[in-house]
């Protein structure tokens, strides 16, 4: 029987785990708290629960050497010291996480080895380069071009529980990873012009589209686009974005999150002090008397602006004090949205992702081409989030133990032999993407 190591037992591994141990694959999954990958297992004959941390590199060693592929599903940081050891004993491997120079670097030495490394597969990264992937290369071998291309993927509350809070979102997956996410910068190509949109404007402008049986969701920039013209094989097009689907609320209230440094990992002494004096530092207000006005003032924005409504919602306005002493703004805010919006057991959970493009034709003719995906679920069953990013890395795994993918090197799920097969079986599992032709060119993202 092929074995399978896999490294971390998060909030999306579960779906990973069954279905390897489904198909009479035996799996081991290593974890710094051995609890959670035993329920996991949930008593399968075929898993084995470890206790690992990342510094027990001679144990790892071990490990990867006596299976037959190793999944590493820890924070990216950790995934080179896991591909070492992985060309070390020519053996495959497979991450959902975004390659990184330090990855690619390893490309020659995967190949010398004779293994493929496999990023990128899971949802977004993942699954949107493979659907978007079959609709570009449709349309290429129809002799057309890509003149815009607009790419949005977002985890978020089912529509029925958005309104459960004024940030309308509740966590069903790494909640660090989603706030910290607030802190990058973008740049996408729109219209032939580059667009670099710096971390303080993240969050201001949002585009929006209406997503069926969803309603209005914004879009932000999800980090560079720029890299995809080239890794999707477009050259040709005036358009690349790749963006983040929100509930409307979310960006209005991150943005003046943002503006008053409450995402900063700029470490103050905040000893003694209360929600409120935090932010009176932070404005540079003399003391936290009338701070909603002040943070109103500040902002230039009225007092019951929705993003004041959702700070006063998280307790940010309170003078109850926070038990802090050297912290971040960063830490003191996502633990009060940890507390106050992860997801409830039996509360659903919805991915949403869209593609849209505008392609054209050697005869003239041009179309919008959608391509959609909504899919549901609960932490009770497996959340939608879990579902889409760990089924797609158990299928690849499947195909390379199974010698269906030939590959070797440093990949990422953009070619027809790893992206079909992938997405075929995904539909099995009620993972799909709903593609429209023929739209007019008024359907295009304005």
């Amino acid at each position: 029987m092929k074995k399978v190591l896999i490294l971390g037992a998060g909030m999306v591994v579960k779906p990973i785990v069954t279905y390897l141990l489904d198909k009479d694959i035996l799996v081991t999954v290593a974890s710094r708290t051995k609890s959670k990958a035993e329920a996991m297992i949930d008593g399968h004959v075929n898993g084995t629960a470890v206790e690992w941390t990342v510094d027990r590199g001679e144990e790892l060693d071990v490990m990867v050497r006596e299976h037959d592929l190793t999944v590493s599903l820890l924070p990216w940081i950790h995934h080179i010291m896991v591909a070492r050891h992985c060309i070390s004993h020519k053996k495959n491997m497979v991450t959902t996480s975004y390659v990184k120079p330090e990855m690619k670097a390893l490309d020659q030495e995967a190949k010398d080895a004779g293994i493929i490394i496999l990023n990128e597969l899971g949802l977004d990264p993942g699954i949107d380069h493979m659907s978007a992937m079959r609709i570009i290369d449709h349309v290429h071998n129809k002799g057309g071009k890509i003149e815009e291309f607009y790419s949005i993927c977002g985890a978020l509350p089912a529509p029925e529980i958005a309104d459960d809070n004024p940030f309308r979102y509740k966590f069903s997956w790494s909640p660090k990873g989603v706030v910290l996410a607030g802190n990058n910068d973008g740049r996408f190509l729109r219209h032939g012009k580059e667009v670099y949109v710096p971390t303080e404007d993240l969050f201001k402008n949002p585009l929006s589209v209406d997503f069926p049986k969803v309603g209005k969701l914004d879009i932000y920039p999800n980090r560079d686009s720029m890299p995809y013209i080239e890794l999707y094989g477009i050259p040709e097009t005036s358009t690349m974005m790749r963006g983040t689907f929100r509930h409307p609320g979310w960006c209005e209230s991150m943005d003046a999150m943002k503006a008053l440094d409450l995402l900063t990992n700029d470490t103050h002494d905040f000893t003694g002090k209360s929600y409120a004096e935090m932010l009176a530092m932070l404005i540079g207000a003399d003391n936290a008397e009338d701070i909603k006005q002040k943070v109103a003032g500040y902002l230039n924005i009225p007092v019951d602006a929705h993003a004041m409504k959702a700070m006063e919602w998280l307790g940010l306005f309170e003078n109850a004090r926070m038990g802090r002493r050297q912290d971040t703004p960063f830490e003191i805010v996502s633990d009060l949205m940890i507390e106050k919006m992860m997801i409830g057991e039996k509360e659903r959970d919805m991915v949403a992702m869209q593609h849209v493009f505008l392609a054209s034709y050697p005869d003239g003719t041009k179309e919008v081409i959608k391509s959609s995906m909504l899919d549901f679920g609960t932490r009770e069953t497996d959340t939608a989030i879990a579902r889409t990013v760990a089924l797609p890395a158990a299928v690849g795994v499947e195909m390379i133990l199974e010698g269906q993918i030939q590959e070797k090197g440093v990949h990422i799920p953009v070619i027809p032999g790893i992206y079909n097969p992938i997405l075929d079986a995904l539909e099995t599992m009620d993972i799909r993407m709903e593609e429209e032709f023929g739209l007019p060119e008024s359907e295009i993202i304005k």
